[in-house]
């Protein structure tokens, strides 16, 4: 090159903005992070603003182009991902509200709500031939069971609305004016047969959705493949000129599994730990595994079919776990004297207790499906629970829920593998990224719970980092998007499992599998009588 040229990945998670600058060996020169809001105005219901995600995403770009220190016309392409929620938008281009009491900036279903649990069994009882490529079921936090949410309660604004779009491919139509979609969020999200380039009209007829089609962009573009440019006024918004290319948009979890695995993608388990927690791995054929999404046809790397297993609460369920304790306040007080994450301090209450207790969550066990069950049991209205408890207060009993939770979603993980290994996926490397990969305890904890090593990434923004690979591709800088991935992500180090605790995690392990037993149980029970 005669100069140097850079790549932007924008990824947009639940609670942040985040972009990042990357040069063409993966090398990261500018990153800047904005807060977006959730709203949430009872359970189960959780919706955001469409605007304000643009306009903190712009603001993201432009400030992480400024610390970069490089100019404007260096940047080449840009590539966009986000969490997999619904956006509506009427004909002028204003967000449609989806919110109960009409809030306008209300715009966004977000992907962890679940209103639509009876519109999600209607599409399931109708056993089509297109649940087959996504695990046997849809999920409550896929865009159908939404979209017939929307049509049968709120039906004016339902018709109002000209298009759904998928969190990413709204951003690649704010910035391009370009009427696509990504092939990644429409096949692993909408239900559409990539592999024979339509959606199932039977299923849609079959509840009422066959008009949702005319409210989908018509163009489907595949990974890695060029939108168009960014237009004058995103040019203007986010720093840039209108030479910038933007790539077709892609899931934030698909971005992370991109630049983990893509490189290097036979038998890699990719875990990207976040708010939820996802589990991608491709193969050559289709592998079905109940209670898994997919197969999805190139929804994560060209010419490879893709399993997403999956854990509706991970860092969600630990930070509302700690919020629990009567030593939550002290904990905050500590953090904050010493100018440190509560993490680092409870991490340390936790080594205090290990060394005074080698096991100390023997007798405490904690099932986490607080938030549903995505995979392997496909159940969004599974229960957490607790077994062990005792009156122990203070950092000893908070350390010791602590680890427990972390533990209970590393024991999810684990599930999430066996049901791939039983169906026939060969695991032979697990790599991390996430916020999980900045607490070492939990690493431990996924290492030794799952019995397999971990292999970090070099950068420590590897969904960033997915995003930009994609334009990166798109723009010509690579001739494909696996050569892209491998020129731009790179390995980090390797925390090893500790073969001394296998029998400890293979006992839990057992307990953590009866719990859940245990609680349909209960159920069964209880519908018994009420």
């Amino acid at each position: 090159m005669a100069r140097n040229e850079y790549f932007i990945g924008v990824d947009v998670g639940s609670a942040s903005v985040r972009a990042g600058v990357f040069d063409a060996a993966g090398n990261r020169v500018g990153f800047a992070t904005r807060p977006i809001s959730q709203h949430r105005p009872r359970a189960d219901f959780v919706e955001q603003s469409s605007s304000e995600i643009w306009e903190r995403a712009c603001g993201a770009v432009k400030e992480a182009v400024a610390r970069a220190g490089i100019g404007a016309e260096q940047v080449r392409a840009l590539g966009y991902d986000a969490t997999c929620s619904l956006v509506a938008v009427d004909e002028r281009g204003r967000g449609v509200s989806v919110s109960e009491t009409a809030e306008p900036e209300h715009d966004i279903i977000m992907w962890m709500d679940h209103r639509a649990g009876e519109e999600q069994a209607e599409i399931n009882a109708t056993n089509d031939d297109a649940l087959r490529y996504v695990g046997g079921q849809v999920s409550v936090e896929m865009e159908l069971p939404k979209i017939l949410w929307l049509k049968r309660r709120l039906p004016e604004r339902y018709l109002r609305t000209w298009r759904f779009f998928d969190l990413a491919d709204y951003l690649v139509w704010r910035a391009t004016g370009r009427d696509v979609a990504g092939g990644c969020a429409l096949t692993c999200k909408w239900n559409y047969l990539a592999h024979e380039g339509r959606f199932s009209e039977m299923l849609l007829s079959a509840v009422g959705l066959t008009d949702v089609l005319t409210k989908i962009p018509q163009t489907v573009l595949k990974l890695g493949e060029k939108a168009g440019h960014i237009t004058a006024e995103t040019a203007e918004r986010c720093g840039l000129t209108t030479d910038v290319v933007v790539a077709s948009g892609i899931i934030d979890a698909h971005a992370g599994g991109l630049a983990l695995v893509g490189g290097h993608p036979d038998g890699r388990l990719a875990v990207i730990s976040g708010t939820s927690n996802c589990h991608m791995i491709v193969s050559r054929q289709p592998i079905p595994v109940p209670g898994v999404w997919g197969p999805y046809w190139e929804a994560m790397l060209p010419d490879w079919w893709l399993n997403e297993g999956g854990q509706s609460a991970a860092g969600a369920l630990v930070e509302w776990t700690i919020r629990q304790g009567d030593a939550w306040p002290a904990l905050q007080a500590e953090a904050a004297r010493r100018e440190c994450s509560v993490y680092a301090v409870l991490n340390e209450w936790t080594a205090d207790l290990e060394r005074r207790e080698p096991f100390p969550t023997r007798r405490l066990h904690v099932l986490g499906d607080h938030h549903g069950n995505r995979s392997p049991r496909a159940n969004p209205r599974a229960l957490g629970a607790i077994y062990g408890l005792t009156l122990e207060e203070g950092a000893d009993a908070l350390a010791r829920l602590y680890l427990a939770t972390l533990q209970a979603v590393a024991y999810g993980t684990r599930h999430v593998i066996d049901a791939m290994r039983e169906a026939g996926h060969r695991i032979s490397h697990l790599s991390l990224c996430g916020g999980a990969t900045k607490n070492p305890l939990w690493v431990r904890e996924y290492a030794n719970v799952t019995g397999c090593d971990i292999q970090l990434a070099a950068d420590e923004d590897v969904v960033t980092l997915g995003a930009a690979v994609l334009g990166a591709a798109a723009c010509g800088q690579f001739a494909s998007l696996p050569e892209a991935a491998a020129a731009m992500a790179h390995s980090g180090g390797t925390v090893a499992a500790d073969p001394s605790c296998r029998a400890f995690h293979d006992a839990k392990y057992r307990v953590y599998l009866q719990m859940y037993d245990d609680l349909q149980r209960a159920e069964r029970e209880m519908r018994c009588v009420y």
